[in-house]
């Protein structure tokens, strides 16, 4: 072969190579986006029925995961739009590709794992215990045989049984700290959100909440969820919510809707 063949094939060789080389540079760049079910929109599913996390005032949602999936939706350069939904639609939903994400207080498990994939947790949800400001109880290993009002089938109900307390049914948080002011209960297993949540409605209450070490019952991770299917935008919103947390977003937000900040390990 001809130097001269040779130098035009090499060249051929090169511009090829450097042909594939930009357009898996745009397909990568495209492939988060490509993702999205509406362009340059962050599809949200929520129940927006439970405050703090995502509620109705005035006909307007708010709430702690509303601003946070605006934030987080700004930090991904893209405009937020909400879907309430009901909760057994809301699976179904992210599993049709109806939502991009679902952001909806939602605990991550083994079992959620297998079928999709989950941003970095942005809530550690601790177990506490709530008493009487006046109660001797000091530990959960002291609430064996004490009165605990707790929602049938609940994680909080099992674990008030494993440590050795009387479990009756209650079916709503109001109803059980209403037991407990009554003097009806000795206390309760719920998360430390749930209190504070309530707490800040009714400042004037006569009950006092005490965390569980991490020990005795493990904190739950809350992630926002996302269809096995986009992998990149789940990837996108890690950092999104990286840079919450690093700028004091996510400990401000959490402090303006729960009093304390819950998004700490």
């Amino acid at each position: 072969m001809k130097k001269s063949n040779v130098k035009k094939l090499t060249a051929l060789v090169a511009a090829a190579f450097a042909i594939v080389l930009v357009l898996a540079g745009c397909g990568k760049k495209q492939s988060a986006d490509s993702e999205l079910v509406t362009p340059k929109t962050l599809t949200v599913g929520l129940e927006g029925t439970y405050a703090p996390y995502a509620y109705r005032q005035n006909g307007k949602l708010q709430g702690f995961e509303v601003e946070l999936g605006q934030q987080m939706a700004k930090k991904m350069g893209l405009k937020a739009k909400f879907v309430p939904t009901k909760w057994d639609s809301l699976i179904a939903g992210l599993g049709a590709k109806k939502f991009d994400v679902v952001i909806n207080n939602i605990t991550v498990t083994p079992e959620r794992k297998k079928q999709f994939i989950f941003s970095t947790p942005y809530i550690y949800s601790k177990s506490a215990l709530i008493l009487p400001k006046d109660s001797k109880i000091t530990s959960v290993d002291q609430i064996k045989g004490k009165t605990f009002p707790e929602g049938t089938g609940t994680e909080n109900s099992n674990y008030a049984k494993k440590f050795g307390a009387n479990v009756i049914p209650s079916e709503t948080f109001q109803n059980t700290v209403a037991l407990i002011s009554q003097g009806r209960a000795q206390g309760t297993i719920n998360s430390r959100e749930a209190f504070l949540s309530w707490a800040k409605d009714n400042p004037d209450n006569n009950l006092k909440t005490m965390n569980i070490p991490t020990d005795k019952i493990a904190a739950s991770e809350i992630a926002a969820m996302f269809n096995k299917n986009s992998p990149k935008l789940r990837d996108k919103a890690n950092k999104a919510l990286k840079e919450l947390r690093e700028d004091g977003t996510l400990a401000r937000l959490s402090k303006k809707y729960f009093t304390a900040d819950i998004t700490q390990k």
